[in-house]
């Protein structure tokens, strides 16, 4: 599993599609725990550069506080999961509680339309 994340000074950044780095994090599927750390630039932001430049990098998985529907879209379909709703705090601790289970994600906060309210 490889995870995604957008970062800002080592914090989650907010505003996936201005994001001038992503850390990405190279996990070990059995055992959850992380195995290498590489932090990227993404090449200059234009509509659908960052889910190519994300779904190359190999990432299976992108933790984000939220994206546009058109973004999701286009890494959903590349085969990247996106989990939407993340808290932004320091990037190993959101992917921690990702991997224990504990981040479950949730609407993106980007977009005000709620659908459904599952509690």
């Amino acid at each position: 599993m490889k995870i995604a994340v957008p970062t800002s000074q080592g914090i989650l950044d907010g505003h996936f599609g201005h994001t001038r780095m992503f850390t990405f994090f190279t996990v070990n599927d059995e055992t959850k725990k992380v195995e290498s750390v590489e932090a990227l630039s993404p090449p200059p932001h234009e509509p659908g550069v960052l889910p190519k430049f994300i779904a190359e990098q190999g990432a299976t998985v992108i933790l984000s506080s939220g994206m546009g529907p058109a973004a999701v879209q286009m890494l959903e379909r590349a085969g990247v999961q996106v989990v939407l709703g993340c808290p932004v705090a320091q990037v190993e601790e959101v992917v921690d509680q990702y991997l224990s289970g504990v981040l479950v994600g949730g609407e993106s906060t980007c977009d005000h339309e709620s659908h459904d309210h599952h509690h």
